[in-house]
């Protein structure tokens, strides 16, 4: 992820869900000192081990694929609104075809949301929307970790009416929304992550 703070934004309560019963690693672009205290107290938040790289590129992504060989591996959309969240996607898309081929791994990537579900192509179009009403709260916190951002005027309104809006959408009360990306020609079949 981008920045510090977007683990929890996008997919914190699926991430809090998945630590439950596997381990979570959020890989993040390295910040400041105190950005990257709160992207680490985040991650304890959500039960999930964070790794501040210092150039999220592809070349780190492929490393980070090869040593951890996740199974699931969520990035930013593609066309995000935000130039950051583009620039780490597209070093995604080109670190994990060598990681792939020497490892099979990740076997299923998805891409989260984006500020107010709205990408460059037009709204996201989520394949899967995941129920995280057990963990929202959890999000929530590990979200109000990074004190240092807008999260009280900004960031956390959104992420309640994104939660909200996606939860509508599948009769829960809070969800998260993720769209499937093809990894060297196929898709996940599962209709969740």
């Amino acid at each position: 992820m981008a920045h510090p703070d977007d683990p929890e934004l996008w997919a914190g309560g699926t991430l809090a869900l998945h630590a439950r019963t596997a381990p979570v690693i959020a890989a993040v672009q390295a910040h400041d000192t105190v950005r990257n205290a709160e992207a680490v107290a985040g991650g304890k938040a959500l039960g999930a081990e964070v790794v501040l790289a210092e150039a999220l590129d592809a070349a780190t992504v492929t490393e980070l694929i090869l040593r951890h060989r996740p199974e699931i591996l969520i990035t930013h959309p593609v066309d995000d609104v935000h130039p950051d969240h583009r620039r780490i996607a597209g070093a995604v898309m080109e670190g994990l075809v060598d990681a792939v081929i020497a490892t099979g791994h990740p076997k299923k990537l998805y891409a989260c949301d984006t500020y107010n579900s709205l990408t460059l192509s037009g709204p996201v179009a989520a394949s899967v929307i995941v129920d995280v009403t057990a963990t929202f709260e959890q999000k929530m916190t590990a979200l109000r970790e990074h004190r240092s951002q807008p999260i009280t005027e900004h960031f956390g309104p959104m992420a309640e009416n994104l939660g909200s809006l996606w939860g509508a959408r599948i009769g829960a009360s809070r969800a998260e929304a993720f769209t499937a990306l093809p990894i060297l020609g196929r898709l996940p079949g599962a209709a969740h992550l």
